[in-house]
């Protein structure tokens, strides 16, 4: 009956509270320091702001694209002479043509 008593007291006063503060310590490292942790959540939203950036510069190219391209099958004189010397002369910006008198 005594050593059942000191048994129980042994397991009451020292290895519940040490399972205990081990799991919590467990836990709470990884809330802190996982691969899910707090620290990771920063780097996650640290590189999302990146891609969004990314995302916004991609989307506003596509746009611009897409308006060109609606131009060009509308037939528009200027978008076609302006696709016309980039393919024919090799134009560069800010290139000026000049034409030639054939007599």
């Amino acid at each position: 009956m005594r050593i059942r008593r000191s048994v129980t007291r042994f397991f009451g006063n020292l290895v519940i509270p040490a399972l205990s503060a081990a799991a919590i310590s467990y836990f709470g490292y990884y809330a802190i320091w996982g691969t899910r942790g707090l620290i990771a959540l920063t780097d996650v939203k640290a590189r999302l702001s990146v891609e969004q950036a990314r995302l916004d510069t991609l989307s506003d190219q596509r746009a611009r694209l897409e308006k060109r391209i609606q131009l060009l099958r509308s037939g528009d004189p200027d978008v076609i002479e302006e696709v016309a010397r980039q393919q024919m002369l090799g134009s560069k910006p800010g290139q000026v043509e000049v034409e030639r008198n054939r007599n």
